[in-house]
């Protein structure tokens, strides 16, 4: 038995160097996405690069094997156990990616991601093409060094959200879209038209910021364990369980953007710094899957922050921040303006119903693109052309169409899906939460505490101890439904707009 402590002590020690190499890249990345000068963007690409090949090393190394074939199914603690079978996992799958190529694609990221931007400002997709066409060509070699069984892009699907297949969401999605679409018609056809411009007027900065802290602190963001700070493309990052960072992006003419940004950011960081303490420094301390996290930051999005019950109890504190203009405005026509469903060209700007049109658009495309259907020059015409399809309206340009997300450019092929997934988690949690907590009474109350607790228990906690599956069938009983979620915008909306 000493001879066993030795070897989970050894292997600690391990987990422990990796992490710090894993936290020195997550911070360097951070900083990419908000800091960094234009002229360091290359050298510090080349250090992820270096780190990042480092730590690729360490996962598949003789070490870690040895580590794995000791450990496994011998240690009696649950999180070495775990933490063993989550490294097997990770060994097997980034053991068949030679070095060289690892750290060729990180580099590519690096870079990917400062070339998305200039070109996103330029709104000229020309630029970021051969950067696209490069991470497209890795992420299929990849695929196919892991392997799939029925479909090529469920290989890319399994990093984001373990256990989801093409041929679920090509079952699920399709029903999805098609109550979503007869909703919208029905939305668009009503009499009943919310005044969204009686939202726009200017409403600097940094009062939408001190707004959105006072939110914050009542969400239970622990900003000792945490920030928030400017960025192009709105994330949540985490260095580690003490250090969970959110950012935004303002628009002084519409604090909608920033305001629920900043909810549904802050939702992911609940999730991380709420993570069991016992799981730190082991590789099950972090969410499950981004579906489940998704799942976090859209239910504290749309379900509280969008919820009549919490603009009727945060109103008076909106106004405290807000220009004079609103003090003209009813709360129910601020309410119902907030709510509006009008198609629009940016996904982080979407309304409830349409924003999960915006991920099938995307999904469609990016599954193409790993199946050799489409070419990486033609997705701005496809994309503006599904665009028109499923939500009626056309890009512009460049910026607000194609270039608008930094997902392609970081290579998060089969990430999109776990948007409108999530957005189905949360509506089944929300329906198993509200069988023991009055949702809307502690919205009231003004102490979001038991809501926090209750998503904290039932999955926060768990960090990587459960597969996403097996949370949503812990929680609910079931497996993946979308009728909850149809449920829920077919009674909001025909509130708002009386059809």
């Amino acid at each position: 038995m000493a001879n066993l402590t030795e070897k989970e002590q050894a292997f600690q020690e391990y987990l422990k160097e990796m992490n710090a190499i894993r936290e020195a890249v997550t911070l360097i990345q951070w900083d990419l996405r908000t800091k960094i000068p234009k002229k360091g963007v290359e050298q510090r690409s080349e250090v992820v690069g270096y780190l990042s090949q480092k730590l690729h090393q360490m996962q598949v190394s003789d070490k870690m094997k040895a580590f794995i074939d000791e450990l496994r199914d011998r240690t009696k603690n649950e999180i070495i156990q775990k933490s063993v079978l989550e490294c097997l996992e990770n060994y097997e799958r980034n053991r068949k990616i030679p070095d060289s190529e690892y750290k060729e694609y990180v580099m590519l990221q690096s870079k990917s991601e400062a070339i998305w931007q200039e070109a996103r400002e330029k709104a000229d997709f020309s630029l970021f093409q051969p950067y696209l066409e490069k991470l497209v060509a890795f992420n299929k070699k990849f695929a196919n060094y892991w392997g799939y069984e029925d479909n090529i892009y469920d290989a890319l699907l399994n990093n984001y959200e373990p256990g989801m297949t093409v041929k679920t969401l090509d079952e699920v999605f399709p029903k999805v879209r098609k109550s979503l679409t007869e909703l919208l018609q029905k939305t668009q056809g009503s009499s009943v038209k919310p005044n969204t411009e009686l939202l726009s007027t200017h409403f600097p900065k940094s009062d939408q910021e001190l707004f959105s802290i006072e939110i914050l602190n009542r969400m239970g963001y622990d900003f000792e364990a945490g920030r928030l700070d400017d960025t192009i493309h709105p994330f949540e990052i985490t260095i580690n369980l003490n250090d969970v960072r959110i950012t935004t992006r303002y628009d002084e003419q519409d604090f909608r953007t920033a305001v629920f940004g900043i909810i549904h950011e802050a939702g992911h960081a609940l999730y991380e710094q709420n993570i069991d303490k016992k799981l730190e420094g082991s590789p099950l301390a972090s969410g499950t899957s981004m579906g489940i996290h998704e799942s976090q930051s859209l239910f504290w999005e749309n379900f509280l922050g969008r919820n009549r019950v919490f603009w009727e109890s945060h109103y008076d504190l909106f106004k405290k921040f807000a220009p004079s203009h609103f003090e003209r405005v009813e709360l129910k026509d601020f309410y119902h303006a907030v709510n509006e469903v009008k198609p629009s060209l940016i996904r982080i700007e979407a309304d409830e119903l349409t924003y999960p049109l915006h991920i099938m658009v995307r999904y469609e495309l990016e599954k193409a693109l790993i199946n050799d259907e489409i070419q990486v020059k033609d997705l701005p015409k496809l994309w503006n052309e599904k665009m028109v399809e499923y939500l009626g309206v056309e890009p512009p340009s460049d910026r607000e169409g194609v270039l608008q997300d930094i997902h392609w450019a970081g290579g998060d092929f089969g990430y999109f899906p776990s948007y409108a997934l999530g957005y189905m988690y949360a509506a089944q949690f929300k329906h198993k939460m509200s069988e023991t907590i009055d949702i809307d009474a502690a919205i009231k109350s003004g102490d979001l505490s038991p809501i926090r607790s209750w998503l904290t228990e039932h999955i926060h906690q768990h960090g990587k101890m459960k597969k996403p599956l097996e949370i949503l069938s812990d929680v609910t009983g079931e497996g993946l439904n979308p009728d909850y979620l149809i449920n829920y915008l077919t009674t909001k909306y025909q509130d708002i707009y009386k059809f």
